[in-house]
């Protein structure tokens, strides 16, 4: 499973990069607002240093919702940079400009996803990825995990190829899990992807070979 993190902060990505475990990054427009990047030029600039950082894609979302809309931001985002993926809702123009775009060759990620019959309807326009927001799902009382590997035996019965990208991840745990029910990408936030190194047993052995190490002087 590949696992991007989902932000615009510059360092958190640097940081998760030198790791040598990220594959990827996804932004959104409240994810560039909360860094402060404001205006079409300063944000096009930051998709480019986000690219330039990472070996591996990075979704760029669009925010109209008609066709000729999605398009025309698509074409702009795309020539930014090979890395591009634009982020495209479930919404119908989006399934539309979606099978247009990857006519064209530009790699789209269907956005916003909360049910297996979107995931279908975004692999038949031929989308590179599908991100089913499963914490949003949990926060409803339905179960996002439940609808990811709805997704995974779906894709794998029909022979599809787009990617299930699971997004809204809430927990290390969710991470876990993900994998498990056959998620090909997680996106996380960065103090959850750090929560994957964290265990109490980790740091009591560690803790002990340390103290033990000290009777070697």
């Amino acid at each position: 499973m590949k696992f991007f993190i989902d932000t615009a902060n510059l360092n958190q990505i640097r940081e998760i990069n030198d790791l040598g475990i990220l594959d990827g990054v996804t932004t959104n427009p409240s994810l560039m607002a909360k860094e402060g990047i404001k205006g079409k030029e300063a944000v096009f600039q930051h998709y480019r240093t986000i690219c330039e950082t990472v070996n591996g894609d990075v979704s760029a979302e669009v925010v109209s919702t008609d066709f000729d809309g999605i398009i025309r931001e698509a074409q702009e985002l795309a020539k930014i940079h090979p890395r591009i993926v634009v982020k495209v809702p479930m919404i119908k123009d989006g399934v539309k400009a979606i099978h247009w775009l990857t006519e064209h060759g530009i790699p789209t990620n269907c956005t916003l996803v909360f049910s297996a019959a979107q995931a279908i309807l975004a692999a038949k326009a031929g989308a590179r990825y599908v991100s089913p927001f499963i914490g949003r799902i949990d926060d409803i009382n339905w179960d996002g995990l439940e609808l990811i590997e709805q997704i995974a035996h779906i894709y794998t019965v029909q022979g599809f190829e787009t990617q299930i990208l699971a997004a809204s991840i809430r927990s290390s745990l969710h991470i876990v899990k993900c994998a498990e029910a056959g998620a090909d990408v997680c996106t996380c936030p960065y103090d959850t992807l750090i929560g994957l190194f964290k265990h109490p047993l980790t740091d009591i052995g560690l803790a002990k070979f340390l103290e033990d190490a000290k009777k070697w002087q």
